[in-house]
């Protein structure tokens, strides 16, 4: 371990341990993790997502569909954590294990392409409906292009402090959150009486399977990113009890929650429902917490991608060039025509999931250790392949235009890619061990 990690000072609060394990004496517990994954799970995609499914299912069916994908959100999330926790490394590190220090490279690329387009949707989404909330209370007409800005720039604020800031932003946020919104559904109920959520469903039906798979679409790639926040728990059952409780409460109270107020106000413009029942200035706290701690870690994610590829460039320096960058894209209108390509490089990343835990738990788990990382070759073929295999599984069951659409699996291209990696680099992993072909 470096000299730099044991020091706790002023400059370990600003360190984030990007490119090495994170010292035991500054692990956290299970509660505050949590707490923070709850906190990312609440953004305004789920609750949009909710508003869906109230629209297109009745209320059991509806609330079903949330808890099967949740749960099974919440047992990936659980899966990756273990990894993270367990090697105390980023994803983007722990690439370094399965594709060699130079493929690791483009894993971590893709990886910080990533966060970083979601970062720009999710700021443009943000915007949005900042606009119409201020239009609606005060009839104050602002750009888009400058919400967009001010709403990147806050976000961007506490992701250069690295972990430490966004847990305090979450252990703030979430019960503020939970406040304003059981305000808000309290109002709804009183209001609107409970007689609406049984009402028959006012738009086009929505099947069992495709409701189940919205929801795990919504979240796969973040419980694949999940080392990133995971190396900072205290021990593995913190990071696991942590994660499943943090991607099944995060993911399902939001959607759950939404579904709720979206039936009984007869709309899924969640802005709308805020200000209609009279909660405008709550309205603009909630939209505000929900996007900054979401989005916060979508940069921070971004970072610790980009720091293994530019290693000599301080942590710092990327967030906030990436966030510049992230920003402007979203300033831009980008987050418009950004959503197919999202949805394109979202199968390049849901199979690395795969194939970490299947290298962790099923083939060789004790070359994941940080003082290993000197003797990796610069490639892993096999890892290679099996990347590109999986990626290419999602594009056959993922349907058109963005996909061939040959087939489907789980209705999850993602979820597919992630169960396939699994597969085959385990099988690929062990025939190569029995042969002694295994790299190291």
């Amino acid at each position: 371990m470096s000299e730099g990690s044991q020091v706790v000072s002023n400059d370990s609060k600003m360190q984030d341990f990007e490119r090495e394990p994170v010292p035991a004496h500054l692990r956290k517990k299970w509660l505050s993790m949590s707490l923070v994954w709850i906190a990312i799970g609440i953004d305004l995609s789920a609750m949009f997502l909710g508003a869906e499914l109230g629209a297109g299912m009745n209320l059991v069916d509806s609330l079903t569909a949330t808890m099967i994908g949740s749960i099974i959100l919440g047992l990936i999330g659980a899966l990756c954590a273990y990894v993270g926790a367990k090697t105390g490394l980023s994803t983007a590190m722990i690439s370094r294990f399965l594709f060699g220090n130079r493929g690791a490279r483009i894993v971590s690329i893709i990886l910080g392409v990533f966060s970083l387009g979601w970062f720009g949707v999710q700021a443009g989404f943000f915007a949005s409906n900042m606009q119409t909330a201020f239009h609606k209370l005060w009839g104050i007409d602002l750009s888009l292009g400058l919400l967009s800005f001010i709403g990147g720039m806050l976000m961007m604020s506490t992701a250069i402090w690295g972990y430490r800031s966004i847990e305090r932003l979450s252990v703030w946020s979430v019960p503020l959150l939970i406040i304003f919104i059981g305000i808000a559904l309290f109002s709804a109920f009183h209001g609107q009486g409970t007689s609406a959520i049984w009402e028959p469903i006012s738009g086009a039906a929505l099947p069992m399977g495709t409701a189940i798979s919205l929801v795990i679409g919504i979240f796969i790639v973040g419980t694949v990113l999940s080392p990133d926040i995971a190396r900072w728990a205290r021990t593995p059952m913190h990071a696991v009890t942590a994660a499943f409780i943090g991607f099944f409460v995060g993911n399902s109270f939001m959607t759950i929650i939404a579904i709720f107020l979206s039936r009984m106000m007869d709309t899924s413009d969640l802005t709308n429902i805020f200000i209609t029942l009279g909660l405008g200035l709550p309205a603009i706290i909630v939209l505000t917490l929900a996007q900054w701690t979401t989005n916060t870690n979508n940069l921070y994610s971004a970072s610790l991608g980009f720091s293994v590829v530019f290693q000599r460039v301080p942590k710092s320096a990327i967030t906030i060039v990436a966030g510049i960058l992230a920003t402007l894209l979203a300033v831009f209108g980008i987050y418009d025509r950004f959503l197919s390509f999202l949805n394109v490089i979202t199968m390049f990343v849901s199979p690395i999931g795969g194939i970490y835990t299947a290298e962790y738990l099923m083939v060789d788990r004790k070359k994941f250790t940080f003082e290993g990382l000197d003797r990796n070759k610069n490639w892993v073929i096999r890892s290679l392949v099996v990347w590109a295999a999986a990626t290419f599984f999602a594009y056959m069951t993922t349907p058109s235009p963005d996909g061939f659409g040959l087939f489907q699996m789980t209705r999850v291209p993602a979820l597919d890619a992630f169960i396939f990696a699994f597969i085959v680099q385990w099988m690929v992993g062990k025939m190569m061990n029995k042969k002694g072909l295994h790299h190291e």
